[in-house]
Protein backbone atom coordinates (compact mmCIF):
# COMPACT_ATOMS: atom_id res chain seq x y z
CA UNK A 1 0.00 0.00 0.00
CA UNK A 2 0.81 3.70 -0.75
CA UNK A 3 0.18 6.98 1.11
CA UNK A 4 1.41 10.29 0.23
CA UNK A 5 2.12 12.47 3.43
CA UNK A 6 2.73 16.41 3.60
CA UNK A 7 6.32 17.20 5.49
CA UNK A 8 7.06 20.18 6.97
CA UNK A 9 10.53 21.67 8.36
CA UNK A 10 12.63 20.75 5.04
CA UNK A 11 14.72 23.41 3.61
CA UNK A 12 17.95 21.45 2.06
CA UNK A 13 18.63 18.08 0.21
CA UNK A 14 20.05 17.16 3.61
CA UNK A 15 16.67 16.91 5.28
CA UNK A 16 15.45 15.23 2.65
CA UNK A 17 17.94 12.24 3.06
CA UNK A 18 17.81 12.78 6.80
CA UNK A 19 13.62 12.02 6.63
CA UNK A 20 13.79 9.63 3.84
CA UNK A 21 16.23 7.21 5.82
CA UNK A 22 14.22 7.93 8.85
CA UNK A 23 11.38 7.13 7.30
CA UNK A 24 12.34 3.61 6.02
CA UNK A 25 13.61 2.78 8.99
CA UNK A 26 10.17 2.17 10.39
CA UNK A 27 9.12 -1.16 10.18
CA UNK A 28 7.13 -2.97 7.54
CA UNK A 29 8.14 0.39 5.27
CA UNK A 30 9.56 -1.09 1.89
CA UNK A 31 10.31 2.39 0.85
CA UNK A 32 9.68 5.98 1.14
CA UNK A 33 10.60 8.58 -1.60
CA UNK A 34 11.15 12.48 -0.17
CA UNK A 35 11.24 15.59 -2.45
CA UNK A 36 11.65 18.97 -1.04
CA UNK A 37 9.34 20.66 -3.73
CA UNK A 38 6.51 19.67 -3.29
CA UNK A 39 7.15 19.18 0.78
CA UNK A 40 6.22 15.58 1.03
CA UNK A 41 6.76 11.75 1.36
CA UNK A 42 5.58 8.43 -0.64
CA UNK A 43 5.57 5.87 1.56
CA UNK A 44 4.93 2.42 0.52
CA UNK A 45 4.39 -0.37 3.06
CA UNK A 46 3.72 -3.65 3.58
CA UNK A 47 1.26 -3.30 6.21
CA UNK A 48 -0.29 -0.19 7.47
CA UNK A 49 1.80 2.05 9.60
CA UNK A 50 0.41 4.83 11.54
CA UNK A 51 0.58 8.03 10.70
CA UNK A 52 1.52 8.96 14.46
CA UNK A 53 4.47 6.58 14.00
CA UNK A 54 5.65 7.87 10.95
CA UNK A 55 5.18 11.11 12.70
CA UNK A 56 7.28 9.82 15.39
CA UNK A 57 10.20 8.49 13.13
CA UNK A 58 10.74 12.04 11.40
CA UNK A 59 10.59 14.01 14.81
CA UNK A 60 13.24 11.98 15.64
CA UNK A 61 15.45 13.02 12.80
CA UNK A 62 15.31 16.79 13.44
CA UNK A 63 12.71 19.45 13.78
CA UNK A 64 10.39 17.95 10.61
CA UNK A 65 6.39 16.62 10.94
CA UNK A 66 5.05 14.68 9.30
CA UNK A 67 0.77 14.37 8.59
CA UNK A 68 -2.02 13.40 6.42
CA UNK A 69 -2.54 16.34 4.13
CA UNK A 70 -2.19 15.61 0.86
CA UNK A 71 -4.79 17.43 -0.42
CA UNK A 72 -3.85 20.56 1.18
CA UNK A 73 -0.15 19.64 -0.38
CA UNK A 74 -1.39 19.48 -4.13
CA UNK A 75 -3.59 22.90 -3.88
CA UNK A 76 -0.31 24.77 -1.93
CA UNK A 77 2.29 23.34 -4.83
CA UNK A 78 -0.69 24.59 -7.48
CA UNK A 79 -0.78 27.74 -6.10
CA UNK A 80 3.03 28.27 -5.87
CA UNK A 81 4.02 27.31 -9.70
CA UNK A 82 0.89 29.49 -10.69
CA UNK A 83 2.54 32.12 -8.80
CA UNK A 84 5.82 31.68 -10.11
CA UNK A 85 4.76 31.01 -13.49
CA UNK A 86 6.32 27.96 -14.01
CA UNK A 87 5.57 25.83 -16.36
CA UNK A 88 6.68 21.77 -17.35
CA UNK A 89 8.34 23.46 -20.22
CA UNK A 90 10.52 25.93 -18.42
CA UNK A 91 11.09 23.31 -15.55
CA UNK A 92 12.43 20.97 -18.07
CA UNK A 93 14.77 23.38 -19.26
CA UNK A 94 17.73 21.57 -17.78
CA UNK A 95 17.33 18.86 -19.57
CA UNK A 96 16.94 20.33 -23.05
CA UNK A 97 19.80 21.99 -22.13
CA UNK A 98 22.00 18.73 -21.41
CA UNK A 99 20.66 17.14 -24.47
CA UNK A 100 21.34 19.96 -26.34
CA UNK A 101 25.30 20.33 -25.20
CA UNK A 102 25.81 16.57 -25.88
CA UNK A 103 23.93 17.25 -29.33
CA UNK A 104 26.19 19.84 -29.97
CA UNK A 105 29.34 17.87 -28.66
CA UNK A 106 28.22 15.54 -30.84
CA UNK A 107 28.16 17.39 -34.06
CA UNK A 108 31.38 19.21 -33.70
CA UNK A 109 33.24 15.78 -33.38
CA UNK A 110 32.00 14.54 -36.25
CA UNK A 111 33.12 17.86 -38.03
CA UNK A 112 36.72 17.20 -36.79
CA UNK A 113 36.95 13.77 -38.05
CA UNK A 114 34.93 14.33 -41.37
CA UNK A 115 32.84 11.62 -40.59
CA UNK A 116 28.75 11.38 -40.81
CA UNK A 117 27.66 8.20 -40.82
CA UNK A 118 24.24 7.36 -38.84
CA UNK A 119 26.02 4.45 -36.43
CA UNK A 120 28.70 6.75 -35.50
CA UNK A 121 26.69 9.73 -34.68
CA UNK A 122 24.89 7.22 -32.68
CA UNK A 123 27.28 5.90 -30.91
CA UNK A 124 28.86 8.89 -29.82
CA UNK A 125 25.19 10.46 -28.50
CA UNK A 126 24.84 7.93 -26.36
CA UNK A 127 28.39 7.38 -25.09
CA UNK A 128 27.70 10.84 -23.92
CA UNK A 129 24.27 11.04 -22.37
CA UNK A 130 24.80 7.49 -20.55
CA UNK A 131 28.24 9.48 -18.70
CA UNK A 132 26.61 12.65 -18.53
CA UNK A 133 23.32 11.42 -16.70
CA UNK A 134 24.99 8.41 -14.38
CA UNK A 135 27.06 11.67 -13.27
CA UNK A 136 24.23 13.53 -11.95
CA UNK A 137 22.60 10.35 -10.20
CA UNK A 138 25.86 9.28 -8.70
CA UNK A 139 26.13 12.94 -7.05
CA UNK A 140 23.48 11.55 -4.36
CA UNK A 141 22.87 7.98 -4.75
CA UNK A 142 20.70 7.36 -2.15
CA UNK A 143 18.29 10.01 -3.14
CA UNK A 144 18.08 8.35 -6.83
CA UNK A 145 17.45 5.36 -5.70
CA UNK A 146 14.44 6.65 -3.68
CA UNK A 147 13.09 8.50 -6.30
CA UNK A 148 14.05 5.80 -9.24
CA UNK A 149 12.12 2.99 -6.89
CA UNK A 150 9.02 5.30 -6.84
CA UNK A 151 8.25 4.45 -10.37
CA UNK A 152 10.47 2.10 -12.07
CA UNK A 153 8.95 -1.72 -12.09
CA UNK A 154 11.86 -3.57 -11.63
CA UNK A 155 13.70 -0.94 -8.94
CA UNK A 156 10.12 -1.43 -7.17
CA UNK A 157 10.74 -5.50 -7.18
CA UNK A 158 14.49 -5.66 -6.57
CA UNK A 159 15.45 -2.22 -4.57
CA UNK A 160 19.19 -2.61 -5.43
CA UNK A 161 18.31 -2.20 -9.24
CA UNK A 162 17.52 1.03 -8.35
CA UNK A 163 21.37 1.06 -6.53
CA UNK A 164 22.78 -0.35 -9.48
CA UNK A 165 21.35 1.76 -12.60
CA UNK A 166 23.76 4.19 -12.77
CA UNK A 167 26.65 2.11 -12.48
CA UNK A 168 24.90 0.34 -15.31
CA UNK A 169 25.06 3.87 -17.05
CA UNK A 170 27.96 4.54 -16.71
CA UNK A 171 29.32 1.44 -18.19
CA UNK A 172 27.31 1.39 -20.96
CA UNK A 173 29.01 5.33 -21.61
CA UNK A 174 32.06 4.00 -21.59
CA UNK A 175 31.59 1.09 -23.37
CA UNK A 176 29.75 3.05 -26.20
CA UNK A 177 33.28 5.37 -25.92
CA UNK A 178 35.36 2.91 -26.81
CA UNK A 179 33.19 0.51 -29.12
CA UNK A 180 33.37 -2.21 -26.98
CA UNK A 181 31.33 -5.22 -27.62
CA UNK A 182 29.08 -2.95 -29.83
CA UNK A 183 26.57 -5.83 -30.01
CA UNK A 184 26.32 -6.84 -26.63
CA UNK A 185 25.88 -2.70 -25.64
CA UNK A 186 23.58 -2.13 -27.71
CA UNK A 187 21.38 -4.84 -26.51
CA UNK A 188 21.77 -3.71 -23.13
CA UNK A 189 20.83 -0.79 -24.22
CA UNK A 190 17.77 -1.58 -25.50
CA UNK A 191 16.01 -3.91 -22.80
CA UNK A 192 17.73 -1.33 -20.19
CA UNK A 193 15.85 1.53 -22.12
CA UNK A 194 12.71 -0.65 -22.99
CA UNK A 195 12.07 -1.76 -19.40
CA UNK A 196 12.34 1.87 -17.84
CA UNK A 197 10.11 3.38 -20.14
CA UNK A 198 7.26 0.56 -19.09
CA UNK A 199 7.97 2.27 -15.50
CA UNK A 200 7.84 5.87 -16.75
CA UNK A 201 4.53 5.10 -19.23
CA UNK A 202 2.99 3.16 -16.13
CA UNK A 203 3.05 6.78 -13.98
CA UNK A 204 1.50 8.82 -16.67
CA UNK A 205 -1.32 6.57 -16.85
CA UNK A 206 -1.73 6.86 -13.80
CA UNK A 207 -1.45 10.49 -13.38
CA UNK A 208 1.35 10.06 -10.74
CA UNK A 209 2.98 13.59 -9.79
CA UNK A 210 6.28 12.48 -9.09
CA UNK A 211 9.77 13.69 -9.70
CA UNK A 212 11.51 11.97 -12.77
CA UNK A 213 15.45 10.54 -11.57
CA UNK A 214 16.74 10.69 -14.70
CA UNK A 215 18.98 13.27 -13.62
CA UNK A 216 18.99 12.31 -10.29
CA UNK A 217 17.84 14.60 -7.04
CA UNK A 218 20.38 17.51 -7.98
CA UNK A 219 17.57 18.82 -10.72
CA UNK A 220 14.16 18.77 -9.58
CA UNK A 221 12.85 17.45 -12.79
CA UNK A 222 8.95 16.58 -13.14
CA UNK A 223 7.68 13.19 -14.34
CA UNK A 224 6.41 14.03 -18.01
CA UNK A 225 6.12 12.85 -21.73
CA UNK A 226 9.70 13.78 -22.49
CA UNK A 227 11.04 11.30 -20.26
CA UNK A 228 9.00 8.85 -21.85
CA UNK A 229 10.35 10.31 -24.98
CA UNK A 230 13.68 10.20 -23.57
CA UNK A 231 13.84 6.22 -22.84
CA UNK A 232 12.14 5.22 -26.30
CA UNK A 233 14.06 7.42 -28.42
CA UNK A 234 17.33 5.97 -26.27
CA UNK A 235 15.71 2.48 -26.74
CA UNK A 236 15.15 2.90 -30.62
CA UNK A 237 18.71 4.03 -31.12
CA UNK A 238 19.94 0.85 -29.78
CA UNK A 239 17.68 -0.79 -31.93
CA UNK A 240 18.37 0.74 -34.81
CA UNK A 241 22.12 0.04 -34.45
CA UNK A 242 21.27 -3.13 -34.17
CA UNK A 243 19.75 -3.59 -37.00
CA UNK A 244 22.46 -1.76 -38.97
CA UNK A 245 24.89 -4.40 -37.86
CA UNK A 246 22.83 -7.58 -39.07
CA UNK A 247 22.25 -5.43 -42.66
CA UNK A 248 26.20 -5.24 -42.87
Amino acid sequence: MRHTYALTGMHCQSCVNKTGAALRAVPHVTSATVTLSPPQAVVEMSQHVPTERLDQAVRQAGDYRLNDAPSELASASTAAMADTGDSPKESLYPLFLIVGYIAGTVALIAYAVDTWSPEALMQWFMAGFFLVFSFFKLLDLRGFADAYRSYDIVARAWPAWAWAYPFVELALGIAYLISFAPLATNFVTLVVMFVGAVGVLKALLDRRAIRCACLGTALNLPMTKVTLIEDLGMAAMAAAMLALHYAA
